[in-house]
């Protein structure tokens, strides 16, 4: 999804608009997290950017979105540029911590 989303339309609250691009959002996220896995990835994980314009536009983490949209609504922008691409997610393997490294040994 690459998209510029307008926070001012005409006989629309501003609020109301906020929350509709954000269920737009929800909604992306939730049918990419659909889309079967190909083999040998774990999870669907999300490259995103996001800014005033698509130029301008930053890379942020899929976490701070609605944070970075509210800020922007807040400050009374008139629009923002978000984008949001699907890619391949793999868990790395956990490191041993010292509990489960060596449990004979007394504390």
């Amino acid at each position: 999804m690459k998209k510029t989303f307008q926070l001012n339309i005409e006989g629309k609250h501003r609020d109301r608009v906020l929350d509709a691009i954000k269920h737009e959002i929800r909604n992306y996220v939730k049918r990419q997290r659909r889309v079967p896995l190909p083999e040998g990835v774990d999870y669907w994980d999300f490259d995103c950017k996001f800014g005033s314009n698509a130029a301008s536009a930053k890379v942020v983490h899929f976490a701070t979105l609605t944070s970075l949209m509210d800020a922007v609504a807040k400050e009374g922008g008139a629009s923002f540029y978000l984008e949001i691409l699907a890619k391949n997610g793999y868990r790395g393997a956990k490191a041993a911590s010292t509990e489960d490294a060596d449990p004979a040994s007394p504390d």
